[in-house]
Parts: C-alpha cells; structure tokens; sequence
C-alpha cells in the first residue's frame, strides 16, 4: 500500500518516520544531552505517552540473541557512536527489556559505549505500581532490592 512505501527508519534514530529525519529528532524542545536506547518503535511509543522523557532516542530494531542469529551486526549500531561524540549526549538511558536478549543487550552497549566516556544509566525494574510483594515472583523481587534508591 501507499502508506508502507512511503515509511522507512529516520536517518538519526532509526524509527520509523515518513520524512527523512522523525520529528523526534527534530523536535527542538528536546534535550540533546540525553539519548535512550530502545529496542523497537513500540518501546519509543511507549516511553512517549508517559510524557516523562524529553530526551532523543535511538531505535536498534531488535536486541542481542546469538541464538535466533542477532548479533551486534543484525542492530543499528552503525552512527550510535558519531551520535554520542558529535552532539553533545551526556549520558545514555540503555531502555532495553528486562529478559535475557534485553540484559544481554545492555552489557553489550555499556561495554561497547564506555571507551567514549559518556554517563550511562540502565532503566530501573523492579515492583509494579499497585504489585503486592507476597505475589511477586523471585526474580523481580531480587531486582527490586538490588536496585533499591535512597528515601526521604
């Protein structure tokens, strides 16, 4: 269809735009210091409707799984660097999933992006609003203690 044929990935981020750079990217209300790195489209989508980032992003359209055959060459990595050094980030949000490819991912980055000196911050994980600790399962509930911030 005409609406397909006239969709590909911005030239910056990697999203999906009409345009040859998103209005994201464009947006100049943003803050260029930041960039938060999701895994897809939806993962961007979803972190926009909060309306608690006002960062950039950049989109890898997948995450790290040897096994299904996604390495570091299967993601778009290839201008993350030139984005870091030329623009001003000061640190980058890794917003990967919580699960084995998303983890995987995030130490791949944080290994790869740490030579250039940048801040780099991993999404918190842990309780949801609302959870009850006695239904939570083990591994979130570890998480939740391990990540714990100060308070009051």
């Amino acid at each position: 269809s005409q609406a397909v044929q006239g969709v590909h990935h911005c030239e910056r981020c990697h999203t999906f735009t009409e345009a040859a750079v998103c209005a994201t990217c464009l947006d100049v209300q943003r803050d260029v210091r930041q960039l938060c790195v999701v895994e897809t489209p939806a993962d961007q989508a979803a972190l926009e409707r909060t309306g608690s980032y006002r960062g950039r992003y950049h989109v890898l359209h997948g995450a790290l799984a040897p096994l299904k055959g996604v390495g570091p060459a299967q993601l778009r990595l290839d201008n993350l660097e030139s984005r870091l050094t030329n623009h001003g980030v000061t640190e980058v949000i890794i917003a990967t999933s919580a699960d084995v490819e998303g983890e995987a991912t995030a130490l791949y980055l944080a290994k790869r992006l740490a030579p250039m000196g940048v801040n780099m911050t991993r999404i918190a994980t842990g309780i949801p609003m609302g959870g009850e600790l006695e239904y939570l399962d083990d591994h979130t509930l570890s998480r939740a203690i391990a990540g714990r911030i100060r308070f009051g």
